[in-house]
């Protein structure tokens, strides 16, 4: 007995510290098993695995995005400027041509109502005697016109001058046209046309602002 207890303590330090990494390779070795096994059962073990997050991927984001869409409404409000510049014009022109349709006399009597308005303040003396009515836009060549309807209700012959107001939906003045009759017997009647230049979009109210008799 004493040889073999000799003997072992004859053994090298390094062999036995060889021999105690072996067993501690084979404990590890039979943990990782474990786990796995775990794992793979899919029971509901006191392990969890945690995934990584995935780096976003930037190969598919772009900068020029707003700036597209910068572009592209930057263009469709020159569109609408420009389709609204373009219906202003073709309003105001066939509004010229069919004024040049109407007589010389009819033309100099508005000529000749607005400088009378100018020097009246309020409403005038007439409104009792002017109304107005719609006109079909079919016989303006699409225009928005209203009939003045004037009345002498006096007994004398008398001259008229009015003004009419368009107004959009805000209720703000966007035009102004005179309209006049001049020379009206006692009791006669006279219906010139108060004709806007604007575009038939956005629709307007057309009203007596001034009517005065002279």
């Amino acid at each position: 007995m004493s040889d073999r207890v000799s003997e072992a303590k004859r053994k090298p330090p390094r062999t036995r510290v060889a021999h105690a990494l072996a067993g501690l390779v084979v404990l590890a070795t039979g943990a990782a098993g474990l786990v796995s096994c775990s794992s793979d059962d899919g029971g509901d073990g006191d392990t969890s695995v945690t995934p990584r997050p995935s780096a976003p991927d930037t190969a598919s984001f772009s900068g020029t995005l707003p700036s597209a869409l910068s572009s592209l409404g930057e263009s469709v409000k020159a569109s609408v400027r420009a389709a609204a510049s373009a219906a202003a014009s073709s309003a105001s022109a066939r509004a010229s041509e069919f004024e040049a349709s109407v007589s010389a006399e009819v033309l100099r009597a508005n000529r000749a109502a607005e400088t009378e308005l100018k020097d009246v303040e309020g409403r005038g003396n007439a409104t009792a005697d002017v109304s107005l009515s719609g006109k079909p836009r079919a016989e303006t060549s699409g225009l928005l016109a209203v009939v003045v309807n004037i009345r002498n209700s006096t007994d004398e012959t008398a001259s008229y001058a009015v003004q009419v107001d368009f107004r959009d939906s805000d209720g703000n003045v966007v035009e102004t046209r005179f309209v006049g009759a001049e020379d009206l017997a006692s009791g006669g009647r006279a219906t010139p046309l108060a004709i806007s230049r604007k575009p038939p979009e956005p629709p307007l109210t057309a009203e007596i602002a001034k009517a005065q008799r002279y």
